[in-house]
């Protein structure tokens, strides 16, 4: 069902049909005098292989045997320290078309993925074979917001629906949504401002933040301090996929500050953990995408006990959720997080729109509408987006711990927040 993006087909006649991302119905109906003067005087057996070839392009057919597969590209950093973090992405996706039998409303569904390498220039160029040369009808991605910044408009601009299962920067949540942009997953403050009332409310005096230089990383800063109103004895950013956090250990050692407030997804998480606990550190770390089920099985007991916020974790208590983990781990052998949470469910959302308009795609507004219904069952339970395309949805305090069987997960430790929408929402005009 998947396939890579730059992956030709080596095929003349499959390339015929579907490199353009459209199946051909051609009205090519000659009477059987003209298929003879075609064939200049060639023998039946000619003919036959000719009636062979426009059975096999599309010609005459049925219109069930014509219909156009549901083309949808996957475009998430695949390569480099973030790999994890994508793959999950992909394996939560393809997890959720394999669970809906790879079909939406009849339709066969046909996924395109793409690596963006963490790159925006790369990410456009990427986006922009998926909208042109594989013509797909939706976009999942990305995980990381400046790659979001990078290719929302050519996207939107192409009237194309970009369904984000991770990066939900704040510049799109308010004057700037976008009815072709939609985000499973939450307004990246949200997350953040979980960890900044839990360090108020055990009445954390003194916090260090340890952030990405990115728009990501500012946006969490910001969710921090919404509702921590005690001392920052610093704001640390460091250069997108540092690796090598001695500078900043050795500052909170002096410091000595109530807790340790820290961003720093996939690969940086893994060597901040290791770092952290190899100098004997023992300030209290609250973590947002620092410590979760795509690090964790690099990070192990080192990450133990660490706090981290989320939507959803692989204990939550409803059917569905259960279904999903049980699946997902027989599946790829690993406990999903997040992000594969996520793109399960950006999975369900288009399938849930593609059924309410009947498979018929071509009335954009049908499918928008539909798409802001959200008409699913979310893994996480309660779901539904706000006028800006963000969700409204719970929120949790999490913690590592290691299971019985040796594998590392987090785990809700308590509810922070209830059908909690983003603060950007009354900036956006969509209704």
């Amino acid at each position: 069902m998947a396939r890579d993006s730059a992956r030709a087909t080596g095929n003349l006649t499959r390339c015929h049909i579907a490199c353009s991302g459209r199946t051909r119905q051609t009205k090519l109906r000659p009477s059987w005098k003209g298929i003879k003067t075609m064939l200049w005087g060639s023998d039946m057996k000619q003919l036959t292989r000719l009636a062979g070839l426009a059975a096999l392009l599309g010609i005459a057919a049925s219109p069930a045997a014509a219909q156009e597969k549901i083309k949808i590209g996957v475009l998430v950093t695949t390569s480099g320290p973030a790999a994890a973090l994508g793959q999950q992405v992909r394996d939560g996706f393809a997890l959720a078309v394999k669970d809906l039998g790879g079909k939406m409303a009849g339709r066969d569904v046909e996924i395109v993925n793409a690596d963006d390498e963490l790159k925006p220039d790369a990410a456009v160029v990427k986006v922009r074979g998926l909208l042109e040369r594989d013509k797909v009808d939706f976009v999942v991605g990305p995980i990381f917001s400046n790659i979001l910044l990078a290719i929302h408009r050519p996207v939107t601009y192409s009237k194309t629906f970009l369904i984000s299962p991770n990066a939900g920067p704040s510049s799109f949540a308010g004057k700037e949504c976008n009815p072709f942009f939609y985000v499973t997953s939450y307004q990246n403050d949200q997350v953040h401002e979980i960890l900044g009332k839990v360090a108020q409310d055990r009445g954390y005096k003194r916090v260090y933040l340890l952030v990405p230089n990115y728009q990501a990383g500012r946006d969490s800063v910001a969710g921090f301090k919404l509702d921590y109103k005690g001392e920052i004895t610093e704001e640390s950013y460091t250069p997108l996929n540092t690796l090598d956090f001695q500078p900043e250990l050795s500052k909170i050692a002096a410091q000595k500050p109530d807790a340790l407030f820290t961003f720093m997804p996939g690969g940086m998480g893994v060597n901040l953990v290791k770092q952290y606990k190899q100098a004997g550190a023992t300030v209290p770390v609250l973590s947002a995408f620092t410590v979760d089920e795509s690090t964790l099985p690099a990070q192990q007991d080192a990450a133990v006990g660490m706090f981290g916020g989320a939507n959803w974790a692989p204990d939550l208590d409803n059917p569905q959720s259960k279904k999903f983990v049980a699946a997902y781990e027989a599946a790829y052998n690993g406990v999903p997080g997040t992000y594969a949470m996520q793109a399960y469910d950006a999975a369900l959302l288009i399938d849930s729109a593609v059924k309410a308009v009947k498979g018929d795609l071509s009335n954009k507004e049908a499918v928008a509408a539909a798409l802001k219904k959200a008409d699913f069952t979310s893994l996480r339970g309660n779901f539904k987006f706000n006028n800006n395309g963000y969700p409204i949805q719970d929120f949790y305090l999490t913690k590592v711990a290691k299971r019985p069987d040796g594998k590392f997960q987090t785990e809700i430790v308590e509810k922070v927040f209830s059908n909690y929408g983003d603060r950007y929402a009354k900036d956006c005009a969509a209704k």
